[in-house]
C-alpha cells in the first residue's frame, strides 16, 4: 500500500498520516521506501516488529480484561461482553450537543426519546 492510498482512506487526513507514519517508522513498526513502480510514491510495509505488535497488544488486552473483570462471575463477564459488543455495533452515532455547542458522547437521540 502506498502512503498516499493510506492517507486517502476514510477518516484519514493525509497531513496527519505523514506524522503518524513518521512515529511508526521511528518506533521500528513500519518500513517506508520508494515504490519500485513509481518513485514519487512511498510504499509501506510492516516491519517484523510491526507484524508482531497485534499479537502483543491482544495479549495485553486479554490480561487487562481479566484484571478488570476479576470480581465478576463468568455469567456476568459474558453479559458485559455482549453489552459492549452491542454498543460498538450501534448504527447511530452516539453524540449529543453540550451547553457550549460542542459534540458530547452519549446515547443516540432515538434512545433518549425512548427514555433509555
Amino acid at each position: 500500500m502506498s502512503q498516499a492510498e493510506l492517507g486517502r482512506g476514510p477518516g484519514n487526513d493525509p497531513k496527519d498520516m505523514a506524522a503518524i507514519l513518521n512515529d511508526l517508522q521511528n518506533d521500528g513498526l513500519v518500513i517506508r521506501a520508494p515504490d519500485a513502480g513509481d518513485r514519487r510514491k512511498n510504499a509501506l510495509s510492516l516491519s517484523p516488529s510491526g507484524e508482531r505488535r497485534p499479537l502483543q497488544t491482544e495479549k495485553l488486552g486479554r490480561g487487562a480484561n481479566e484484571e478488570l473483570t476479576a470480581a465478576l462471575t463468568p455469567a456476568e463477564r459474558t453479559r458485559l461482553m455482549a453489552l459492549l459488543a452491542r454498543m460498538v455495533e450501534q448504527p447511530e452515532p452516539c453524540a449529543s450537543t453540550g451547553p457550549d455547542g460542542e459534540q458530547r458522547a452519549g446515547l443516540p437521540s432515538s434512545q433518549l426519546a425512548q427514555g433509555a
